[in-house]
């Protein structure tokens, strides 16, 4: 999945997950009763951030299935398609 913008510093892009239709037991969830998803795929990585005059290389990179805070990052809609832009350190896991 291509993307035309390209994070700054040390922030990503990401495409979350779809949320949830249904529960395990196969109830339909209504559109306002779903949870925001706290996963993704990582779109699009900045080049890093300078600490102490040094480049520090970002952990995530293009393709890794992410798991991230429930209000993380600002919501962006790029060519129709929804993603969100956060810091790197918004970021708990790698999946």
């Amino acid at each position: 999945m291509a993307i035309s913008i390209k994070p700054l510093a040390d922030r990503v892009i990401i495409a979350p997950a779809a949320a949830e239709e249904k529960t395990k037991s196969g109830i339909i969830i209504p559109d306002t009763a779903k949870e925001k998803p706290q996963r993704g795929e990582v779109v699009a990585v900045g080049a890093g951030k300078t600490e102490n005059g040094t480049l520090v290389q970002p952990q995530v990179s293009v393709g890794d299935q992410v798991l991230y805070g429930k209000y993380a990052g600002t919501e962006i809609t790029v060519d129709g398609q929804d993603y969100l832009i956060m810091k790197e350190s918004d970021i708990f896991a790698i999946l």
